[in-house]
């Protein structure tokens, strides 16, 4: 991958050979201030070239160049962006990108998740950027066209987009166009004129050629500049110039067949030889082509081919690894085809087996393809299969389902398994059951334990034995994840302990996986002490394994059960256990770091450290908010939702979970806690009554529901939406419903041990306790909230209830209730108050939040960098701003601050 990913990012070394083309440099020029520029011709008119001396001479107006030579492998999202990151990083300071590849594992989340973060890193780099992305018509995949659409899109004003390619790309090259925001550089623009035409023939090849015959040739190939560099090459030694020139017609196709022939006719025989074998070969190197071609002189044939201008372009600096010019690898190729095509097979095998000596199994599976040798493509598929799945590359596998003969697949149940799970992992799980049944019969068959003839070695194709041994037991392994997904929570444990039970003692991963589906179950049917012992059992079987990232997964599946049974101080552990566990591994950063650093941030904020748990957040982001599980994105912005709500912000809260929403990617973990469910809550806080009723109606919840712990959540938040109809509305159905609920769901949550929940809904039973004026009662049920939380430290689930919560406590502090906890909550359920009282003069004091707005309107900042430095939208920071002028009596930002500053608020 190494020399690969070495060959896609060098610049194409620039040609001595080729005039200077002033005029274009000149419109390149305009590249630096456009964020799109689009050089569009067929091949052979030069765009690499021209490119590669423009990014050359990058640096002395201050811009950074970035390059990407593309080819058809890079349809894979996962590899195009790669490349994408590789290149920027490579230029630009910092971790540009960095956590892009996480979240192109699957399951992916959509298209502007995934780049999102990239936009954000770029828009913090100082200096201008200009990625070159060559080759791109080779690009066919919807998903990555949609990506670029999306980049473009969103791209910062520093950064600059040149797409090279031979037809135009699937972007809004009309929008741009008419904005005057593209760039473009056409066939007609590249066409060598007369004089460029003159200044090549006569000045770089050197052929003292007249003017009438360099006119001659320039109409001919009407300034196609492959067709020129053929022209001279053939013309090289010959005494009769004027009869070449005169016979020299055609369109393009004609051209570059003539000329080829020529070219090719004219070389040795075994400079002919090598060149026809060693087109096959997408980039050359010495030791590759002596294994295709069976001689031992590749290093020498491609420096003097290089040396030559013989269509080589040098791969890197150190002129180790070349590619043939596209045009004319494929003229080469077909004549491979007409001359030797009885070889073309045997040469790829060759490819294929120096591919996979130097450990590059996927362009050793290409060339076995292509050389139709798929018994060798489906032997080298199977070893590769750990490796992909380790590295969640099952895209690449589902990929090679429609590559081989059914016949090939039908008798190697390890490949035909991996198969099937590269399909699940994407949740395709139409038609597994019968592949598995077909995969025990063929085992069953071989091993004789089926009535019938017993199979021989040759009805079963095994090369990777340890795979093999396992295939029992990952077999009932998707047979558990399939019943997950269905919701039979008895099924998926019955199938995961069978996957343990057929599992070697000694292989930790399966057996691992099998507790993890175990303790799934578990957790998704509300026995948390069940799931939590699973779930450690499985993390230690994964530390034996050796799987450190996975550790870190069970870890924040282990503390979100801690939360759900109301153990803050366990689930705080539990992180920072989590933390030790990733800095004594070191670099790079495991995957699921930045994730103890949200779940941590949200123990914290429940105790109401506020700085201390943004500071979490923070460094979250700064980790890469995107290195960690497919989730992580998500739960950031949950966690930082909760923060802007204990500040005041409910606006800014929305927002963050708007996001979130937009966000969540599901997996096999229960989500106990929805999004829709936290926005409704929020709903119903702002008064917002009917976008918190129309929540409750789309999910068809009502309050004689059967309560389950999956839909837990919901309904605590429905009792929310029932009381806020109360506090509204004065409505009796309302808080008898929501009284009603409340109990059932207080003694469903008490016999489930979910003491997180058991508090919540003490604090609401207290509430609407209240409501009733029933202080007595209220007070009881706050006593035992109190008497759970305090051992733990909770603060905001009292403190968020506002007002009504401000005056229990009081009642609660007159009667010496948890006295020195009580006064703590108290100060906290004033903090969102405390911006109104150093307010006078204003009819509706400003929040907290739009104090601090104000402040940073009183600095250089712009909207985008208050919005960064506030870690919220720059819509969110327009919202305030407009509430911000409209409390103060204002227009703009400058009477805002000298308002603030005569009110003593700034």
């Amino acid at each position: 991958m190494g020399t690969l990913l070495e060959s896609k990012l060098h610049v194409p070394r620039r040609r001595s050979d080729l005039v200077a083309r002033p005029r274009l440099s000149q419109r390149l020029r305009r590249a630096a201030e456009s964020p799109l520029t689009l050089v569009s011709a067929p091949a052979g008119f030069g765009k690499t070239t021209l490119l590669a001396e423009w990014v050359a001479a990058a640096p002395t107006v201050g811009a950074l160049a970035a390059w990407v030579s593309l080819d058809e492998r890079d349809n894979d999202p996962a590899l195009f962006w790669a490349y994408v990151v590789a290149a920027l990083q490579a230029v630009v300071a910092g971790e540009v990108g960095a956590g892009v590849l996480a979240l192109l594992q699957p399951p992916q989340p959509p298209v502007d998740v995934v780049l999102g973060s990239l936009v954000n890193d770029l828009h913090a780099v100082v200096d201008d950027v200009v990625l070159v992305l060559d080759d791109y018509h080779v690009i066919e995949a919807r998903d990555v066209q949609q990506g670029m659409v999306f980049l473009l899109d969103n791209l910062p004003p520093h950064v600059h987009l040149v797409i090279a390619g031979r037809a135009d790309p699937e972007l809004p090259l009309a929008r741009l166009r008419a904005r005057g925001d593209l760039v473009e550089i056409r066939a007609a623009d590249l066409r060598f004129t007369p004089d460029e035409s003159a200044a090549y023939l006569n000045g770089s090849m050197g052929l003292a050629l007249t003017s009438r015959n360099v006119e001659a040739l320039e109409s001919r190939t009407e300034g196609w500049i492959a067709a020129l560099q053929l022209a001279a090459l053939s013309l090289e030694g010959r005494d009769d110039l004027d009869g070449f020139i005169s016979g020299f017609a055609g369109d393009d196709r004609y051209i570059v067949d003539y000329l080829t022939e020529e070219v090719l006719q004219r070389q040795p025989e075994d400079v002919h030889h090598f060149l026809l074998e060693t087109s096959i070969l997408d980039r050359l190197s010495g030791p590759l082509c002596d294994m295709v071609t069976g001689r031992g002189d590749g290093k020498a044939r491609l420096a003097a081919l290089d040396r030559g201008n013989l269509f080589l372009v040098p791969l890197d600096d150190r002129r180790r690894w070349y590619r043939y010019h596209h045009l004319f690898a494929e003229v080469l190729q077909a004549h491979l085809l007409d001359e030797q095509p009885d070889d073309v097979a045997d040469l790829h095998r060759r490819a294929s087996a120096w591919f996979e000596q130097h450990d590059e199994p996927s362009e050793a599976i290409r060339h076995a393809l292509a050389a139709g040798d798929y018994e060798r493509a489906a032997s080298l598929m199977e070893l590769a299969l750990p490796a992909l799945r380790r590295s969640r590359r099952e895209p690449v596998i589902r990929g090679w389902l429609t590559a081989l003969p059914e016949e090939v697949v039908r008798v190697r149940p390890v490949l035909r398994l991996g198969f099937v799970g590269a399909l699940a992992s994407a949740g395709e799980f139409e038609g597994v059951e019968g592949q598995l049944k077909d995969v025990e019969r063929l085992l069953d068959t071989a091993t004789g334990t089926v009535p019938g003839p017993r199979a021989s070695a040759a009805d079963m194709v095994v090369v990777d034995e340890q795979e093999f041994r396992l295939l029992p037991g990952t077999i009932e392994m998707y047979r558990a994840a399939m019943a997950l997904v269905r919701g039979d929570v008895l099924a998926t444990v019955t199938h995961a302990r069978r996957a343990i039970d057929l599992s070697p003692e000694g292989d930790h991963l399966p057996r691992a996986g099998g507790t993890a589906l175990v303790a799934l179950a578990s957790w998704t049917g509300g026995d948390l002490d069940a799931a939590h012992q699973a779930y450690a059992e499985s993390m230690a079987m994964l530390q034996r394994a050796g799987h450190v990232s996975d550790v870190l997964g069970c870890a924040l599946a282990l503390a979100d059960i801690r939360l759900a049974q109301g153990r803050l101080n366990d689930a705080l552990h539990t992180y920072e256990r989590g933390l030790q566990h990733a800095a004594a591994h070191g670099r790079p950063v495991l995957r699921g770091t930045a994730d103890m650093h949200v779940g941590m941030s949200e123990v914290l904020r429940e105790r109401n450290d506020l700085p201390a748990a943004t500071q979490h957040l923070l460094r979250s982001r700064e980790l890469g908010e995107h290195t960690g599980l497919p989730q992580q994105r998500y739960r950031w912005r949950v966690a930082m939702a909760g923060v802007r709500r204990a500040e005041g912000d409910l606006d800014g809260a929305i927002d963050l979970l708007n996001e979130a929403d937009r966000l969540y990617v599901g997996d096999f973990s229960p989500n106990v806690r929805p999004v829709p469910a936290l926005r409704a809550r929020l709903h119903a806080v702002q008064g917002a009554l009917g976008d918190a009723v129309g929540w409750a109606r789309e999910r068809a919840l009502s309050v004689d529901d059967d309560l389950t712990y999956l839909h837990e959540f919901d309904h605590i938040t429905l009792a929310r939406v029932l009381l806020a109809q109360h506090t509204a509305e004065h409505a009796a159905r309302s808080i008898d419903e929501a009284t009603r609920l409340l109990r059932r769901l207080l003694a469903a949550a008490e016999q489930g041990d979910r003491t997180g929940s058991v508090i919540e809904i003490l604090v609401l039973q207290a509430v609407s306790q209240q409501m009733r004026s029933e202080l007595s009662a209220a007070l009881g049920s706050l006593e035992r909230a109190l008497t759970l939380a305090e051992p733990e430290g909770y603060v905001r689930v009292f403190a968020d209830e506002g007002a009504p919560m401000a005056s229990l406590l009081k009642a609660a502090a007159k009667q010496g209730i948890s006295p020195s906890y009580v006064r703590r909550l108290l100060t906290a359920t004033g903090s969102t108050e405390q911006a109104g009282a150093v307010q006078p003069g204003l009819v509706e004091p400003l929040s907290a939040r739009e104090l601090e707005v104000l402040r940073l309107l009183g600095t250089d900042l712009g909207g985008p960098d208050i919005a960064r430095e506030l870690v919220v939208s720059l819509n969110t920071v327009r919202t305030h701003t407009k509430h911000i002028y409209a409390k103060l009596g204002v227009n703009n930002r400058r009477a805002a601050v000298r308002r603030g500053e005569s009110l003593n608020l700034l």
